[in-house]
């Protein structure tokens, strides 16, 4: 019997109805695929580019043993003797990677028992669709980063149950850094779960035709996360706009309001890159256009904005409603996802011009031509009036009830394909921007998949609620989502949800919340302010001015500290553009021989060069600030200089952000 053999830069495994597939895949990566079909599925939606033969790889057999390496990293494949009574051939195959210059095992494959189940475990759920689960080892003191973007408020994420489903506010990306110096990709679109238990892991799709994950080695956490930017594709350049300020509310509901507000910054002196159109703008859901009532010269508007040096965004969601114009056309042409039960409808929600809700249908992202309809509805109702920008927002896509089960995509399957929707959704403007010959290419997304970045997505972190312990939340989201391969991301400043702006807890949070916020890779306004209203009204005012004194006066420093920084900002965008690395990032990631450094959470590096330390507690007026070893830094406001390794309390009056300057960079903090 032949167990191994050699494809090309490929080792194939045949055993017992399954076939593996191990092979380099970029620098100091290996690609495993796996699949009890008659053959793997040519189709299957993958976060990873095609990437050319290393010459580093290599493949040996000895026996009934094989090791595929490739740099760094190399998997060792054993057939052992198996107490799996079922297998004829009495033997499993074991996979296990090792850096291969240390020696050090990475990661290994691993059984919860020696007899049943095997580590890579197919249940049948119909057709060519299993559901999979792949287990591994756990190892003492590890610790985790990355999956995307969550709000349970960690950021090592050992000893987490992560769902893999999109959700608001909870962002899917399935790739994992860990301390042990290792990168892994879980490459399957499939609804499902990672449980990081200090027992093992384990990866369930619920639906699945294969398994497929990449693994990377790295001798730091920055090697990893270019290895992995290097294969699921990087950032484009930020347009030197969206390095500015943003301002948003829940809705600003007339051209006329619009224009005043825009006005009303610029007399004041303050800066403002962007202006943002929120929901309910449109004629019907799936429009895609400008009612004409609120909004009767759009393009006019562009160009006033231009004027002032203010570009416009849009919110755009990929939702229909069956009174849209384009409602049957999609339906016939089979653009809409479907469902195995029930009308076409996923979601029950209110629209301009009718009382009461009504059910709205999502376009099928994953079909080439649904994406291609939606770009040119998008470009007959924004882009020729000049608008350029897009919000999005409701990419997960939002539904209720969650009952992935009874999706039906071009693609397959709801639970096999699902979760790339908001990925694809990004492809569809982004290609259809650059078919317009654009080079600035942004996209504000709630939801992101991996490789996202490489269409232009930045994620915020959907409809949050306007607290102290959503801020807190929001640092370690933002850190974990930076470590998933997407550099560009955001909150609604002050919360989304709530908000009383006559309240001291608020004035304070907002804040708080401002001077965290200039230092994020996007710097932007939102929230949906007290009193509420009407959802499709106006909201309560979210402008920096209406938050009263002292507030204001601090925001307003706060503007300026983010445009003297932008320079340094753009600096960090270039570099997330060329090699990876997130602006927003871990003290760790800088300082990975500071064993210290790995377990803070409420810091973060902005780039190389800055220590941010936001304050995250009411009423705090000083905060413990821990300066990781291998640098010296300077206190960016009073000038003091301290050694690495060591803890200080800084200041943290209402109008000062703690600050820190690594090895005397010279930025400009003050004025």
């Amino acid at each position: 019997m032949t167990l191994f053999e050699i494809d090309g830069n490929a080792l194939l495994i045949r055993h017992a109805g399954e076939v593996i597939r191990i092979e380099p895949w970029g620098e100091h990566a290996l690609r495993v695929r796996a699949t009890v079909n008659a053959a793997f599925d040519p189709n299957a939606i993958s976060a990873l580019l095609p990437v050319a033969a290393p010459a580093s790889g290599q493949i040996t057999i000895q026996g009934q043993r094989a090791v595929v390496g490739n740099g760094s990293i190399a998997a060792e494949i054993t057939a052992r003797d198996s107490f799996e009574w079922a297998d004829p051939t009495g033997m499993d195959i074991h996979i296990r990677f090792v850096n291969s210059v240390s020696g050090q095992e990475l990661l290994a494959e691993s059984s919860y028992h020696p007899s049943w189940p095997p580590p890579r475990h197919y249940r049948p759920v119909g057709g060519d669709l299993w559901q999979l689960e792949t287990c591994f080892r756990a190892y003492d003191a590890e610790r985790l980063y990355g999956l995307g973007q969550h709000q349970h408020g960690r950021l090592d994420q050992k000893g987490c149950v992560i769902e893999l489903l999109q959700q608001n506010g909870e962002v899917s990306i399935p790739f994992m850094l860990s301390s042990r110096g290792y990168g892994f990709l879980w490459n399957n679109p499939a609804v499902g779960r990672v449980e990081l238990g200090t027992n093992g892991t384990r990866w369930t799709a619920e639906a699945t035709s294969q398994l497929d994950y990449w693994i990377t080695a790295g001798n730091t956490p920055s090697d990893i996360i270019r290895h992995y930017t290097a294969v699921t594709g990087r950032a484009p350049l930020l347009p030197e706009f969206a390095a500015g300020f943003w301002q948003c509310k829940l809705r600003y509901q007339t051209q006329d309001e619009l224009l005043r507000i825009a006005r009303a910054y610029k007399q004041r002196g303050l800066p403002l890159s962007v202006i943002v159109i929120d929901f309910f703008h449109w004629t019907r859901f799936g429009d895609w256009r400008f009612d004409p009532h609120d909004w009767p010269d759009p393009s006019g508007m562009v160009k006033e904005l231009a004027q002032m040096g203010v570009r416009v965004m849009v919110s755009v969601w990929p939702a229909l409603s069956p009174n849209s114009a384009n409602f049957k056309e999609a339906m016939q042409q089979g653009w809409l996802i479907r469902n195995l039960r029930g009308q076409p409808a996923q979601m029950a929600f209110v629209d301009r011009h009718v009382n009461g809700r009504v059910y709205l249908a999502y376009y099928d992202a994953t079909h080439p031509e649904a994406r291609r309809f939606i770009w040119q509805q998008v470009k007959q109702g924004y882009y020729d009036h000049g608008i350029k920008v897009y919000w999005l927002d409701a990419c997960e896509p939002e539904m209720y009830p969650v009952q992935i089960d009874n999706l039906r995509f071009y693609s397959g399957d709801g639970r096999a394909v699902a979760n790339a929707y908001p990925m694809l959704h990004a492809r569809a403007f982004y290609e259809g921007m650059r078919g317009e010959g654009e080079e600035d290419v942004i996209f504000l997304c709630r939801s992101a998949w991996a490789g996202s970045q490489r269409y232009g997505a930045a994620v915020w972190s959907g409809d949050i609620q306007s607290t102290w312990e959503a801020l807190q939340v929001q640092v370690r989201a933002g850190l974990n989502i930076g470590l998933s391969g997407i550099p560009w991301w955001t909150t609604d400043i002050g919360g989304f949800f709530g908000g009383d702006i006559q309240s001291d807890y608020f004035r304070e949070l907002i804040v708080r919340w401002f001077q965290y916020g200039a230092l994020c890779p996007l710097f932007r306004l939102h929230g949906y302010r007290l009193p509420y209203g009407d959802i499709s009204g106006s909201g309560g005012d979210n402008e920096v001015w209406a938050f009263g004194e002292p507030a204001y006066s601090i925001i307003r420093e706060v503007m300026f500290l983010r445009e003297r920084l932008r320079p340094y900002v753009m600096r960090l965008m270039h570099t997330a553009h060329q090699q990876g690395d997130p602006p927003m990032r871990p003290l760790f990631y800088d300082f990975p021989a500071d064993s210290s450094a790995w377990s803070v959470e409420d810091q973060f590096m902005f780039g190389p060069d800055v220590l941010v330390a936001p304050v995250l507690q009411a009423g705090a007026r000083s905060r413990a600030v821990y300066l990781p070893a291998g640098a010296h830094w300077t206190d960016a406001w009073n000038r003091r200089t301290f050694p690495g390794g060591v803890t200080v309390q800084a200041d943290a009056s209402l109008e000062r952000l703690p600050l820190f300057l690594r090895d005397g960079a010279d930025l400009a903090v003050r004025q």
